[in-house]
């Protein structure tokens, strides 16, 4: 019960009187609830006279404008003896020093750490409305010892790993925990992983008494700290700090300090100036040496300073799980529109990509605010990684005032995004995911050597690109170390990105078509198919690299005679059935349907008809919706084997295509009434079933009348090599029109010259 009354207060009978006039500026007290993004009843129990939370109590009494001691009652206690209680102070009565400071401290905690703003929010947010729990890695990923071998295991050898390339397999332990566990704490993170959230929350629940109530804590921006005039120590500059908030004792801080009853979170060591570095880390390790019994938690990027903290504990920021992004993004719209909360969680699932990206706190942000704002995403996806990579390249310091001082500075953005332009195509060309540092580095050093302000002597190039190196990691985090001297960029996204970027951006435009023709040799590799979408959407007109697409896809079934029969059964079939739909469409729904027959998969999605009309499904043609009919009963096999009830789903479905040969052609429909009366009685038991189904003369006779009246259902008996080149000639195909359906460029003629010789065989191209 004592431990709930440190975690409430209740407004005295004065202080109601007060909070009652105050709350007259509102329309009502619901409106004073949903300023505050709390419950109705937690201001209801308020107004009653009941207990609440402290932070809600206090957060109340600040919308009120009224001081949150007076109106609990409890400014009569702390100011009965003001001098009394500084006297016990210095005799040693430090846990009532605690106590008033804590007090005093609140607020101000609240006022540096109970807001936030990130990006191009329109106006802060409270912290506890956003916030998320974030797990941490006990091991530093970058510091293991594995070779390149052992993180590609982690990852699909087709589509490669997503969301984050080289899966850390290792366990994730509740940030809190290790705060509770480890009493000197170095938190690392990548840019944007949440750290100084992290640490201004941490200070909130300390100040609340829901973490180490006995403990002050004291929050510290070591940016601020350094800046400072005349340099203080840090332990003068903490001093000085708790004066803002009424201390009038000199000595209380240190008082607390030398009991170690303080909770230290320092913020951001790697946001301090390169000429303060040195300063600082030595005031971080003199006080917290000297102060050894309390506990400390401090922030920095990773790769960012070489420096040892011996008595500390490092630990990583690990990056959100899915669980984590679903709570963020419920967070975010909670009360500005739940609906779309659903929406979003939709369609980052639907994206791999995305919810790749959605991993890391600071770019789910910026998801957040461009789907807030359109409720969807660009339909150009190279504007929405432009947008994520310009966060992480130039806002997300400039935004805070944080001022870089290491040699990669003298890259402009331009110069930085053609270096990792180079690095991401020789290496993804290659296949590579993972590089080593001295490849990387040498990379570097064939790129700055050609700048001004970089030397050409080897031992200064070998220099210049390390530090280059460790600065893009730690300023920008765009590749990260993945083992000790293993790099891989931060997301594949980035990877593909870049990669199209190469390809796309060269002043000649000779060397562009030559790349562009270098780029459609993949078009059959799936993990160059994020390329090609990003590159018709970069280049200012994409129709050449469109027309390379066609011809090239065209080629890859040109050497074989049986296939091309089947695309000109296609153009045959198509053209002779009498359909609503562009020619296109017909031909591309006929695919589908052999196609799935083909390779032996329970009906077909229709993606590529639907591709061109995603309504195809629920418009579909009498003649088409005829055909898909006869089509599920060739396809029968595998979904009689998963039934309890053979006969009865047999029946159905030959009732079906009866049903829409009546609209159509009586002669097929007598024909599928005469099949449909050999179908065993539904008494007849299944052994029986089976036995008369796996004699397969039902099925011939159906495909023989297929044949005859509708010129569809034949069996093509394509060999293995066929299927797969088939598939892949599907799957480019599939490509092609999802690069025509992007916000891409593309001239009218080139559009339809591609749409109307689609799937079509040579011979009528």
């Amino acid at each position: 019960m004592a431990a709930r009354a440190k975690r409430s207060l209740t407004a005295s009978p004065e202080g109601l009187d007060r909070a009652n006039k105050a709350v007259l500026k509102f329309a009502t007290k619901l409106e004073l609830a949903v300023e505050l993004n709390i419950s109705r009843a937690t201001v209801q129990n308020f107004f009653a006279g009941k207990a609440i939370g402290r932070e809600n109590f206090h957060n109340i009494c600040q919308k009120l404008e009224l001081p949150w001691q007076e109106i609990a009652g409890l400014n009569k206690d702390t100011e009965a003896k003001p001098q009394q209680k500084q006297t016990d102070n210095a005799y040693g009565d430090v846990d009532a020093l605690v106590k008033d400071l804590r007090q005093k401290g609140y607020a101000c905690i609240q006022r540096k750490c109970g807001m936030i703003r990130v990006l191009d929010m329109s106006q802060p947010i409270a912290l506890s409305a956003l916030y998320t729990n974030i797990n941490i890695f006990e091991k530093i990923s970058g510091r293991r010892r594995l070779e390149v071998a052992d993180l590609v295991k982690v990852s699909d050898s087709n589509e490669f790993e997503r969301p984050g390339l080289g899966k850390i397999v290792q366990e994730r332990v509740i940030g809190l925990e290790a705060v509770k566990k480890y009493s000197k704490l170095m938190i690392l993170g990548k840019p944007g992983a949440g750290k100084t959230t992290f640490l201004k929350h941490i200070a909130i629940q300390c100040s609340l008494g829901e973490l180490k109530p006995n403990l002050v804590p004291i929050f510290i921006g070591l940016k601020d700290f350094a800046e400072t005039q005349e340099h203080p120590s840090l332990l003068k500059y903490i001093t000085e700090e708790f004066a803002t908030y009424g201390v009038s004792d000199t000595t209380a801080v240190q008082q607390v300090l030398s009991q170690g009853k303080a909770l230290v979170l320092l913020d951001g060591l790697d946001e301090v100036r390169e000429t303060d570095e040195y300063r600082v880390v030595q005031e971080i390790r003199n006080l917290s040496s000297k102060f050894h019994a309390n506990h400390f938690v401090f922030t920095c990027r990773i790769a960012t300073s070489e420096y040892t903290f011996e008595q500390f504990t490092d630990v990583e920021i690990a990056d959100f799980d899915d669980i984590q992004i679903e709570a963020f993004v419920n967070n975010w719209f909670a009360t500005k529109d739940p609906a779309k909360h659903h929406r979003l969680i939709q369609k980052l699932k639907q994206n791999p990509r995305l919810q790749e990206l959605a991993t890391n706190p600071l770019l789910l942000t910026l998801l957040c605010l461009m789907f807030e704002e359109g409720a969807d995403f660009p339909s150009n996806r190279s504007e929405l990684y432009e947008e994520g990579l310009n966060v992480l390249l130039k806002k997300w310091d400039a935004k805070r005032n944080i001022a870089r001082e290491q040699v990669y500075k003298n890259l402009c953005v331009q110069h930085k995004v053609d270096l990792l332009s180079q690095i991401s195509f020789k290496t993804f060309e290659r296949g590579d995911y993972f590089f080593r540092q001295r490849e990387l580095e040498q990379h570097i050093a064939d790129y700055i050597c050609n700048l001004p302000g970089f030397g050409t002597e080897v031992e200064a190039l070998q220099l210049d690109s390390e530090a280059v190196l460790k600065s893009i990691e730690s300023q920008h985090g765009l590749l990260v170390e993945r083992a000790r001297g293993i790099y891989s960029f931060s997301h594949l996204t980035f990877h593909e990105y870049f990669t199209a970027k190469e390809i796309v951006s060269s002043p000649n435009p000779q060397l562009i078509a030559t790349a562009l023709k270098q780029l459609v040799s993949h078009i059959t590799q799936k993990r160059w198919r994020e390329v090609f979408l990003l590159s018709v959407g970069m280049l200012r007109n994409a129709d050449y690299l469109l027309q390379l697409m066609k011809q090239q896809i065209d080629q890859l079934l040109a050497a074989d005679q049986q296939l091309q029969a089947f695309l000109t059964w296609i153009s045959k079939k198509s053209r002779a059935v009498n359909a609503v739909h562009k020619l296109v469409i017909v031909r591309a729904f006929y695919f589908d349907l052999d196609l799935a027959r083909i390779l032996e998969l329970v009906g077909s999605t229709l993606d590529l008809s639907r591709a061109f009309d995603c309504t195809l499904t629920r418009n579909l043609d009498s003649n088409l919706a005829l055909d898909l009919a006869l089509d599920r009963n060739l396809a029968l096999n595998r979904v009689l084997e998963s039934t309890h009830n053979p006969i009865n789903v047999l029946n159905s479905v030959v009732t079906r295509a009866i049903d829409h040969a009546r609209l159509i052609d009586l002669e097929l429909e007598q024909l599928l009434q005469q099949l449909k009366k050999q179908v065993p009685d539904p008494d007849t038991n299944l052994k029986g079933f089976e036995s008369w189904w796996n004699n397969g003369d039902w099925i011939e006779q159906l495909r023989t009348i297929m044949i005859s009246e509708r010129n569809f259902g034949h069996d093509w008996q394509f060999s293995n090599q066929q299927k797969e080149a088939l598939k892949q000639y599907y799957e480019a195909n599939a490509l092609l029109v999802e690069c025509l359906n992007s916000n891409c460029y593309v001239t009218s003629r080139v559009r339809q010259e591609i749409e109307e010789t689609l799937l079509l065989p040579l011979g009528e191209l």
